[in-house]
């Protein structure tokens, strides 16, 4: 295996001090464990050792780096949850007895250092908040956790909720019942579920509420035991909401949020529910929120670009 060396420039000192911990802690942690030689100079990290290795080393630090921008700060075991992620390729935190996410004939498995991450957040905790651009996986990958559990018999209920602002209409002046009102709002978690299952079978667990399809105003009051509870579109809710629906969680269940932050449908002035959420509970213990980037894109390669696209270019003025 042939030797390679890499510079890795970081934003700033400050960055690099967050970055190293107390005393040089985090790098002493990676050096240990990968194998590498790392010689920090400034706001310079220069790593030499066996190419993979230093390959892996480079990996660690760009998903500590993200984590660090999101938290503004890390911890032992952030560091030590990266390595493993990395050190075992994309699929080792969604290793378990039956393979991974089956869905009767193919294993769904993350596909990107940050989508591990949010499995195994989701497997760890009974609350995990993930926000991240479209195509990150941030829904599809919480439904096949959900169907997982459900068929591992860990849970007894699945309960999809969507809050139904998109199109600025009100569900009651949609035509048909409460399933064909909220249809449209639910049709990603659908497509997810009728990846993982047959439709007669989905229909079959509807009909036996077994897979409830929820507006989030109708989860007022409600209290949902043994049940994995999926809030899709998070960033759609308010700050009234996102507490009403975080505290419907019933004895043995899971709750899992996914929202763009990016993409808000409130009216104006109105603060998002899901971005409140992930710093008022950003130090509550038990509680997984979990960032992801353009990096765990994993739709049409063009997604990407159009995100990059967005992200770095100022809209045009209307024409006069």
């Amino acid at each position: 295996m042939s030797d390679s060396t890499l510079n890795l420039v970081l934003d700033d000192r400050d960055e690099a001090v967050l970055l190293f911990g107390h005393r040089d802690q985090f790098l002493r942690m990676i050096r240990d464990a990968l194998q590498v030689r790392l010689v920090a100079r400034g706001d310079t990290i220069q790593i030499d050792g066996a190419a993979e290795r230093v390959a892996e080393a480079e990996r660690v630090f760009q998903q500590l780096r993200l984590m660090l921008r999101q938290h503004g700060k890390l911890t032992p075991e952030n560091v030590r949850t990266v390595m493993a992620i990395v050190q075992n390729g994309p699929g080792s935190a969604n290793e378990s007895a039956d393979g991974g996410f089956l869905d009767g004939n193919r294993s769904v498995r993350p596909r990107t250092d940050g989508q591990s991450r949010y499995v195994r957040a989701m497997r760890e905790h009974d609350l995990t908040l993930c926000v991240g651009p479209g195509g990150s996986g941030k829904t599809y990958l919480a439904v096949a956790m959900a169907v997982s559990l459900l068929r591992q018999g860990q849970v007894k209920r699945l309960a999809l909720v969507r809050p139904a602002v998109e199109a600025g209409e009100r569900l009651g002046f949609l035509p048909g019942d409460m399933v064909a009102k909220v249809n449209p709002y639910l049709r990603p978690l659908f497509d997810a579920l009728n990846d993982m299952m047959e439709p007669e079978q989905v229909k079959r667990y509807m009909e036996n509420d077994i897979i409830e399809i929820v507006p989030l105003a109708y989860m007022r009051g409600r209290t949902l035991n043994q049940a994995v509870i999926i809030l899709d579109e998070g960033q759609n809710t308010t700050v009234s909401q996102m507490k009403m629906f975080l505290t419907r969680m019933g004895t043995g269940s899971k709750i899992i949020v996914t929202g763009d932050v990016t993409q808000t449908d409130l009216p104006k002035q109105t603060l998002s529910g899901l971005v409140d959420a992930t710093h008022r509970l950003a130090d509550v213990g038990g509680i997984a929120i979990v960032f992801l980037d353009k990096q765990d894109i994993v739709r049409h390669p063009l997604v990407q670009r159009v995100v990059d696209a967005y992200e770095h270019d100022k809209p045009r003025k209307k024409n006069p």
